[in-house]
Protein backbone atom coordinates (compact mmCIF):
# COMPACT_ATOMS: atom_id res chain seq x y z
CA UNK A 1 0.00 0.00 0.00
CA UNK A 2 3.02 2.73 0.58
CA UNK A 3 4.54 1.92 -2.59
CA UNK A 4 0.97 2.58 -4.49
CA UNK A 5 0.25 5.55 -2.43
CA UNK A 6 3.77 7.15 -1.26
CA UNK A 7 1.57 9.60 1.21
CA UNK A 8 0.27 7.32 3.25
CA UNK A 9 1.60 7.02 6.49
CA UNK A 10 0.89 3.41 7.75
CA UNK A 11 1.17 1.81 11.07
CA UNK A 12 1.35 -1.92 10.97
CA UNK A 13 0.14 -4.05 14.19
CA UNK A 14 1.82 -7.60 14.10
CA UNK A 15 1.57 -9.99 17.45
CA UNK A 16 4.72 -12.33 16.44
CA UNK A 17 7.87 -10.73 17.05
CA UNK A 18 9.76 -12.31 13.72
CA UNK A 19 6.78 -10.84 11.39
CA UNK A 20 7.41 -7.44 13.12
CA UNK A 21 11.15 -7.90 12.65
CA UNK A 22 10.13 -9.05 8.91
CA UNK A 23 8.29 -5.98 8.10
CA UNK A 24 10.34 -3.44 9.59
CA UNK A 25 13.53 -4.80 7.49
CA UNK A 26 11.54 -4.63 4.40
CA UNK A 27 10.25 -1.50 4.68
CA UNK A 28 14.01 -0.01 5.26
CA UNK A 29 15.20 -1.84 2.51
CA UNK A 30 12.42 -0.68 0.46
CA UNK A 31 13.10 2.73 1.80
CA UNK A 32 9.57 3.29 2.78
CA UNK A 33 9.69 5.97 5.00
CA UNK A 34 6.13 6.19 7.12
CA UNK A 35 6.26 2.85 8.13
CA UNK A 36 5.55 1.63 11.57
CA UNK A 37 5.18 -1.39 12.65
CA UNK A 38 3.79 -2.21 16.51
CA UNK A 39 4.36 -5.15 18.19
CA UNK A 40 0.91 -6.32 20.00
CA UNK A 41 -2.33 -8.34 19.63
CA UNK A 42 -4.69 -6.62 18.05
CA UNK A 43 -7.16 -6.70 21.24
CA UNK A 44 -4.06 -4.80 23.30
CA UNK A 45 -3.50 -2.32 20.19
CA UNK A 46 -7.37 -2.07 20.45
CA UNK A 47 -7.00 -0.25 24.16
CA UNK A 48 -3.59 1.35 23.26
CA UNK A 49 -4.61 5.58 24.21
CA UNK A 50 -1.81 5.89 21.33
CA UNK A 51 -3.70 3.56 18.91
CA UNK A 52 -6.99 3.64 20.12
CA UNK A 53 -9.31 6.19 17.76
CA UNK A 54 -6.39 7.25 15.73
CA UNK A 55 -6.93 6.08 12.15
CA UNK A 56 -9.10 7.08 9.07
CA UNK A 57 -8.62 3.29 7.80
CA UNK A 58 -7.93 -0.26 8.85
CA UNK A 59 -7.24 -3.02 6.49
CA UNK A 60 -7.43 -6.55 7.82
CA UNK A 61 -6.77 -9.48 6.03
CA UNK A 62 -8.73 -12.43 5.43
CA UNK A 63 -7.67 -14.47 8.76
CA UNK A 64 -10.71 -14.51 10.59
CA UNK A 65 -14.29 -13.66 10.65
CA UNK A 66 -16.01 -10.38 9.93
CA UNK A 67 -17.05 -10.07 13.98
CA UNK A 68 -13.93 -11.15 14.56
CA UNK A 69 -11.83 -8.63 12.21
CA UNK A 70 -14.29 -6.13 13.37
CA UNK A 71 -13.80 -6.14 17.13
CA UNK A 72 -9.97 -6.25 16.36
CA UNK A 73 -9.96 -3.35 13.53
CA UNK A 74 -12.76 -1.14 14.63
CA UNK A 75 -11.12 0.49 18.45
CA UNK A 76 -8.60 1.84 16.25
CA UNK A 77 -10.79 4.10 13.47
CA UNK A 78 -11.47 7.08 14.60
CA UNK A 79 -15.05 7.94 14.27
CA UNK A 80 -16.27 7.77 10.80
CA UNK A 81 -13.13 6.02 9.71
CA UNK A 82 -13.24 3.21 7.08
CA UNK A 83 -12.59 -0.67 7.69
CA UNK A 84 -12.19 -2.67 5.20
CA UNK A 85 -11.63 -6.70 4.60
CA UNK A 86 -11.51 -8.86 1.78
CA UNK A 87 -13.63 -11.49 1.93
CA UNK A 88 -14.07 -14.50 -1.03
CA UNK A 89 -17.26 -16.06 -2.50
CA UNK A 90 -19.12 -16.35 1.04
CA UNK A 91 -18.98 -12.80 2.13
CA UNK A 92 -22.84 -12.24 1.76
CA UNK A 93 -23.61 -14.73 4.35
CA UNK A 94 -20.79 -13.50 6.50
CA UNK A 95 -21.70 -9.55 6.02
CA UNK A 96 -25.35 -10.79 7.25
CA UNK A 97 -24.44 -12.82 10.41
CA UNK A 98 -21.68 -9.77 11.55
CA UNK A 99 -24.55 -7.29 11.49
CA UNK A 100 -25.06 -7.55 15.75
CA UNK A 101 -21.47 -7.53 15.86
CA UNK A 102 -21.27 -4.40 13.83
CA UNK A 103 -23.76 -2.47 15.42
CA UNK A 104 -22.60 -3.61 19.46
CA UNK A 105 -19.14 -2.06 17.88
CA UNK A 106 -20.83 0.95 16.78
CA UNK A 107 -20.21 0.34 13.57
CA UNK A 108 -22.29 0.09 9.70
CA UNK A 109 -21.81 -1.71 6.68
CA UNK A 110 -21.31 0.07 3.10
CA UNK A 111 -22.15 -1.27 -0.10
CA UNK A 112 -19.10 -4.04 -0.92
CA UNK A 113 -16.43 -3.41 -3.51
CA UNK A 114 -15.99 -6.33 -6.16
CA UNK A 115 -12.53 -7.33 -6.65
CA UNK A 116 -11.35 -7.01 -10.40
CA UNK A 117 -10.13 -10.73 -11.26
CA UNK A 118 -9.94 -13.31 -13.66
CA UNK A 119 -13.38 -14.99 -14.80
CA UNK A 120 -11.47 -18.68 -13.91
CA UNK A 121 -11.19 -17.22 -10.28
CA UNK A 122 -13.95 -16.92 -7.48
CA UNK A 123 -15.54 -14.33 -6.91
CA UNK A 124 -14.14 -11.82 -4.00
CA UNK A 125 -14.91 -8.56 -2.47
CA UNK A 126 -13.69 -6.29 -0.13
CA UNK A 127 -16.70 -5.38 2.74
CA UNK A 128 -16.55 -1.94 3.96
CA UNK A 129 -17.57 -0.75 7.23
CA UNK A 130 -17.75 2.71 8.37
CA UNK A 131 -17.25 3.57 12.13
CA UNK A 132 -20.81 5.79 12.62
CA UNK A 133 -21.13 5.09 16.60
CA UNK A 134 -19.68 5.03 19.66
CA UNK A 135 -17.48 2.29 20.63
CA UNK A 136 -17.74 0.85 23.96
CA UNK A 137 -14.96 1.16 26.61
CA UNK A 138 -14.89 -2.47 27.21
CA UNK A 139 -14.05 -3.71 23.53
CA UNK A 140 -12.40 -4.90 21.95
CA UNK A 141 -12.27 -7.82 24.56
CA UNK A 142 -9.40 -9.99 26.18
CA UNK A 143 -6.52 -11.83 23.51
CA UNK A 144 -8.31 -14.89 22.38
CA UNK A 145 -12.12 -14.06 23.21
CA UNK A 146 -13.06 -12.64 20.16
CA UNK A 147 -12.14 -15.98 18.38
CA UNK A 148 -13.50 -17.82 20.67
CA UNK A 149 -16.76 -15.90 21.22
CA UNK A 150 -17.32 -13.90 18.19
CA UNK A 151 -20.08 -11.11 19.49
CA UNK A 152 -23.20 -11.29 18.01
CA UNK A 153 -22.74 -15.17 17.57
CA UNK A 154 -25.32 -17.18 19.49
CA UNK A 155 -24.43 -18.11 23.55
CA UNK A 156 -22.50 -21.49 23.60
CA UNK A 157 -24.44 -23.85 26.00
CA UNK A 158 -22.30 -25.49 28.21
CA UNK A 159 -21.13 -29.02 27.89
CA UNK A 160 -23.63 -31.48 29.74
CA UNK A 161 -21.77 -32.58 33.28
CA UNK A 162 -21.55 -36.52 34.14
CA UNK A 163 -22.47 -37.05 37.33
CA UNK A 164 -19.10 -38.94 38.96
CA UNK A 165 -20.75 -41.52 40.65
CA UNK A 166 -23.15 -42.22 37.78
CA UNK A 167 -20.07 -42.68 35.01
CA UNK A 168 -17.40 -44.45 37.58
CA UNK A 169 -20.46 -47.03 37.62
CA UNK A 170 -20.81 -48.06 34.70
Amino acid sequence: MRIAVPALQLTLVEAHARRCAFLRESAAALGLAGVRVVQARAEEAGHDPELRGRFDLAVARAVAPLPVLAEYALPLLAPGGLFAAPKGSRWAEELEAARPALAELGGGALPPLTLPLPSDVPEQRVLLVRRTGELPAHLPRRPGLPVRRPLGAPPRRPAARRDARSSASR
